[in-house]
């Protein structure tokens, strides 16, 4: 299934849920008539959710006309409107709360994300806020687009795309080395081959590290990616100048208990990367609402 197939699924999947069999209440109060309706926002943020919002009011009706006002990753104020719909009244009014659904809660993820990008924009290094796979069932490829229109960049999109050991695949392993050496066996193998239809070369091993040994272990083992996590500020600096010490190339990701009050504290500490499970699982809705113009 390609990302498009899953957001149109899953949009039917949200409209099954709300509308079932039919809207009662604006079956029995209007009577069909061509209005001309708006989105507009009352609070201020950064805007996600476009793509799912217009198939909503498409799906319920192939004869609605939209007119998108803004684009995805466009800040917005309270009170601009966003969208205007023209179609029958019964059906834009069916296909409303869905349709606000995605934008307040997408919308929620890029605002969010855009306040993180903008408390390390001033740290010296050029610190990158990353997502993660805290994200709600169904709506991983929407939510991971909305840390993009935020200014955030993509972790991993699944298990998928990229390897990343971590305590439980080195306790199993029995070491980092181990984990690792087992990591570049199975992208050699023709297995990997047929089931994920590429070569070994084009994935990228991260490992997670906590300590000085780890750090030295991972690195002596050729990995240029590590995701140092759970760390004091105090502990992260030294083991960022460690890590850089042993190989100056290597790229470095902190993680762990990352707030907008920390953001900028640990930017300071020299990591590339900050990962930040917020970004979709903690993100405040923003506020839309859909008004007749006419």
């Amino acid at each position: 299934m390609t990302m498009e197939q899953a957001v149109i699924k899953l949009v039917r999947q949200a409209l099954e849920e709300d509308v079932g069999c039919g809207d009662l209440t604006s079956l029995a109060c209007f009577q069909p008539d061509t209005i001309k309706a708006g989105i507009v926002a009352k609070s201020d943020g950064v805007l996600s959710g476009l793509t799912p919002a217009q198939l909503v009011f498409g799906i319920v009706d192939s004869a609605n006309q939209i007119r998108v006002l803004s684009g995805d990753g466009d800040p917005f104020r309270a009170g601009d409107r966003i969208v205007e719909i023209e179609g029958l009244n019964q059906t834009i009014l069916t296909a409303e709360r869905t349709a606000l659904n995605f934008m307040a809660h997408l919308s929620g993820v890029a605002t969010l994300t855009s306040r993180f990008v903008r408390a390390v924009t001033d740290v010296e290094g050029r610190c990158r806020i990353l997502d993660t796979r805290k994200t709600t069932p169904g709506w991983r490829y929407l939510e991971k687009q909305a840390v993009i229109h935020g200014g955030g960049m993509n972790h991993r999109l699944g298990l998928y795309d990229m390897m990343l050991i971590k305590d439980n695949h080195i306790a199993s392993a029995g070491s980092i080395a181990a984990a690792v050496k087992q990591a570049r066996e199975y992208l050699a193998t023709r297995d990997f081959r047929l089931q994920f239809g590429n070569t070994g070369e084009s994935i990228e091993i991260e490992v997670e590290v906590t300590t000085e040994a780890e750090i030295t272990e991972a690195i002596e083992a050729g990995i240029t990616r590590l995701l140092v996590d759970n760390q004091s500020p105090e502990s992260l600096r030294h083991l960022v100048r460690l890590a850089r010490e042993l190989n100056p190339r290597v790229r470095l990701e902190a993680s762990g208990n990352v707030t907008l009050d920390n953001v900028a504290e640990i930017a300071a500490c020299g990591v590339d990367f900050i990962s930040a499970g917020a970004l979709t699982h903690s993100a405040p809705a923003c506020d839309f609402s859909l008004k007749v113009l006419g």
